[in-house]
């Protein structure tokens, strides 16, 4: 119908020149692609747990090449471009209303929140679920030192995992070897900043070396990278303590993983969702400080 249409608009005797790139009339573009016959479908069939009927193989034959050419083409061309490395994304999302401009500001400049003199609850529970600004003053003013947070997150992450099956790896050892290292340079005047001794969960799609990193999938169950991901390394040089690789649906999809479902503290009968659902589900039961994923629903990041 578009050939047609261009056709009656242009003048006797004129090819109608198409702008680049466009796609050709359906039907029009050559055969491109292997030969195949109703054995080839047969055979994919079993790959895609399917059958079809006799005819719909031969059709399926018949018109296979033809029907590839349209789809080879948004994937190759007709043209060649390459695409400098600085070049804006084609889409970006800017949450400023039309005619606003937002002054930057020099730099990256981090404010901490104030202490408010708030003291040390008597309740583990309480701690466990103080903010994470408020555990970084309580830190620091050697309130509470990192080795008790740890083993508060440590006893609470083996409790309440029996029901939500959030963690994939507990990292038990690891963490209390980062928390009495924080305490240590603590007691000995090296503050490395608000992050430093307070434990977080990883979610397990961020590489950790020497831990078990499995992207919630059966098949990378006994995966162990040899190098940490760029921020599990800025993490750990900010001196936070890692107690636990969290749950994730297997490679990024919903909340099913190969230890079971992860599920809601707040509505246990109810799967977390995904893909971040053990970061989810453990920093809203307060069973880590914080939680490093795509977005914190508790802004601890």
């Amino acid at each position: 119908m578009m050939a047609a249409a261009m056709q009656a608009q242009t003048p006797t005797g004129q090819t109608p020149e198409l702008p680049p790139g466009a796609p050709v009339a359906f039907g029009t573009s050559p055969a491109v692609g292997p030969e195949v016959s109703e054995s080839t479908f047969a055979e994919a069939e079993k790959l895609m747990q399917m059958q079809m009927t006799a005819a719909d193989r031969t059709q399926a034959a018949s018109n296979w090449r033809m029907q590839m050419a349209p789809l080879l083409e948004r994937r190759t061309g007709p043209r060649k471009i390459a695409l400098e490395a600085t070049l804006a994304p084609a889409t970006q999302w800017n949450p400023s209303l039309p005619g606003m401009v937002k002054p930057q500001p020099s730099g990256r400049p981090f404010v901490r929140s104030n202490d408010g003199g708030r003291e040390l609850p008597a309740s583990d529970d309480a701690i466990a679920f103080a903010p994470v600004w408020q555990l970084s003053r309580w830190i620091e003013n050697r309130k509470l030192t990192s080795t008790r947070l740890t083993e508060i997150y440590l006893r609470r992450l083996e409790h309440f995992n029996r029901q939500l099956r959030c963690v994939i790896t507990l990292t038990r050892e690891h963490a209390l070897a980062q928390a009495r290292q924080a305490d240590a340079e603590i007691a000995a005047g090296h503050y490395r900043g608000p992050l430093h001794g307070i434990p977080w969960g990883a979610k397990d799609l961020l590489d950790t070396a020497g831990i078990a990193t499995t992207y919630g999938a059966e098949p990378f169950r006994n995966r162990v990278p040899a190098a940490d991901a760029t921020v599990v390394e800025r993490l750990n040089a900010a001196g936070a303590v890692l107690v636990a690789k969290l749950s994730l649906g297997a490679l990024a999809l919903n909340d099913v993983w190969f230890g079971g479902q992860t599920m809601n503290p707040w509505l246990p009968e109810e799967g977390s969702s995904g893909s971040s659902a053990g970061p989810g589900a453990a920093v809203a039961a307060g069973l880590v400080g914080f939680c490093h994923w795509e977005r914190d629903r508790r802004q601890h990041c």
